[in-house]
């Protein structure tokens, strides 16, 4: 039988990651409290420190799942008004 793969928040990845680096403890410990495998953990961390060494503005996980949902509605609602401005006419 085939275990499932978890599906993590991008707030939950990011409350992780702030773990790691404000404590300043061991990837390995905050994972293994946390309940999640090692290197999941790792590869948020070093994503995280990636974004950040590159000068990007410091955008969470959250953030950025937030801006792909509002830039969906607005094209849907652009949609929406174009058909009603030519049901108008």
């Amino acid at each position: 039988m085939a275990r499932s793969r978890r599906d993590f928040t991008p707030e939950y990845k990011d409350e992780a990651v702030k773990l790691v680096v404000t404590t300043g403890r061991a990837v390995a410990t905050v994972a293994r409290e946390l309940g999640i495998n090692e290197a999941t953990l790792g590869r948020w961390v070093t994503a995280f420190k990636a974004r950040n060494e590159t000068g990007q503005a410091e955008v969470t996980e959250s953030e950025r799942a937030e801006l792909l949902r509002l830039r969906k509605e607005n094209a849907d609602l652009k949609m929406d008004r174009a058909f009603l401005k030519k049901a108008s006419i």
